[in-house]
């Protein structure tokens, strides 16, 4: 026996005798006014490619999660244009960002809901809010990258909770450190995998690009292989994993790059492309994204930075303006945030909706609406991972975004989210309930 181990409550008997009352969801006015634009907002995130259905239920979990990011973030955006100690609003364009005070809501991390316990310096056990919101302790108010899209995953976690969406530094100390990540196979032995083969010629061609500039590989022990000349123009003439195989001899993968923006100089680890021999005429060619320790705390540093530069952006340059050219630095800001979300994949599973769902209320927070649905052929984070570089992204994903940007500051008046869906329970009952 387990000498921690608390016995249980005994089963009521009401349960025993399966005498269960249900309790009905009802829709009230409040929760109409949300679900209805959640519906209209969460569709956008659907991949118009073969193999990605579309799902009622993930599409209102998507808007309800847009409308949650886009209230907390501009509520957080108002307070930090407050002058700290006192009500009086700044003007539009202050042109400097004032001095903050270090008394900010301490964010936690957890995955367990709004609040969890957490341990201070000296040992006492304090609640703290897991995003910033007017219920936190009194002061001002921030919220950190992590914090937002937290947003997002508490809504893909209860959306479908047999699905590990997890962030991978929450998973055992032994996984994080050997480097738990995901892995997405474009090709499986001689089957095409239907979502994700139509990335493989973009992918091979990268994979040979890589090969060419590093002149190594490296094998399945992750240690370095050198390459000679012929070996090299040999894969550049290859033009199937079975010949870029013949010339390594062995499994091998590559590390794709990933210009810092925060850091010049500075190059990132991508995702790994890796190809393995299975059975006599097979391979598996996928990418593969790690999270160890000092791969986060990089990523930690550009997204930190990242972040940053969009809160200053609007907060001082863009607030309240309808402007769709003072606001395109704004837009290039939010960009440069879910790049480097979507070549981090901090997630065990669902690293794809999370960031599209994020990049939509983020938007939505500074007054613009993406209206366009993704196109035909088009997966976002696909673009991202196979872009060394955020201005490569950028022009992959603009000429179809951007002019599909609204001005709509009506969804402001929308009751909050938070408080309308306060328990796990409300949130199921509107992810499972529909008029038709």
């Amino acid at each position: 026996m387990i000498a921690s181990y608390c016995s249980q409550p005994p089963v009521k008997e009401s349960l025993k005798n399966g005498r269960i009352r249900g309790q009905d969801f009802v829709i009230s006015k409040a929760k109409r006014s949300i679900l209805e634009i959640a519906d209209q907002i969460g569709c956008r995130i659907q991949y118009n490619c073969a193999g990605f259905s579309r799902n009622r239920r993930q599409h209102r979990m998507a808007g309800l999660a847009v409308l949650e990011i886009a209230q907390k973030v501009l509520n957080t955006w108002k307070a930090m244009r407050e002058p700290w100690g006192s009500q009086e609003k700044l003007p539009i364009k202050s042109g400097k960002r004032p001095k903050r005070k270090d008394n900010l809501c301490n964010i936690s991390h957890n995955r367990g809901g709004a609040c969890s316990s957490s341990s201070s310096n000296d040992g006492d056990v304090t609640m703290s809010c897991a995003y910033a919101d007017d219920k936190c302790t009194p002061g001002r108010h921030t919220l950190s990258w992590q914090d937002v899209y937290s947003i997002a995953v508490k809504w893909r976690q209860i959306s479908e909770p047999c699905d590990p969406v997890v962030w991978v530094n929450k998973l055992s100390e032994k996984e994080f450190i050997a480097g738990f990540g995901s892995h997405t196979p474009m090709l499986i032995g001689q089957a095409q995998v239907v979502r994700y083969y139509p990335n493989f010629p973009r992918a091979f061609s990268l994979l040979k690009d890589v090969i060419r500039s590093d002149q190594r590989v490296y094998n399945a022990l992750n240690d370095p292989v050198e390459l000679s000349m012929a070996q090299l123009q040999a894969v550049e003439m290859a033009e199937t994993c079975a010949q870029v195989y013949d010339v390594i001899g062995e499994d091998f993968w590559v590390v794709t790059p990933c210009y810092s923006v925060a850091t010049e100089g500075k190059i990132l680890d991508g995702t790994r492309l890796t190809l393995q021999k299975t059975g006599e005429t097979g391979f598996e060619f996928s990418i593969r994204t790690p999270g160890t320790p000092p791969r986060w705390a990089e990523y930690d540093q550009e997204l930190s930075a990242a972040w940053e530069e969009l809160c200053d952006t609007f907060c001082w340059e863009s607030f309240g303006s309808t402007d769709m050219k003072l606001l395109s630095k704004v837009q290039n800001c939010i960009l440069r945030l879910t790049y480097y979300w979507y070549n981090f994949m901090p997630l065990a599973r669902g690293t794809a909706v999370v960031g599209y769902v994020t990049l939509l209320g983020l938007f939505l927070a500074a007054g613009m609406e993406i209206t366009a649905s993704i196109p035909e052929g088009v997966q976002v984070d696909w673009e991202a991972i196979l872009s060394a570089r955020v201005n490569t992204f950028m022009d992959a994903v603009q000429p179809w975004l951007y002019p599909s940007l609204r001005i709509n500051a009506s969804w402001q008046s929308l009751p909050d989210v938070s408080s309308t869906f306060p328990t796990t329970g409300s949130v199921i009952a509107a992810l499972s309930s529909y008029d038709s």
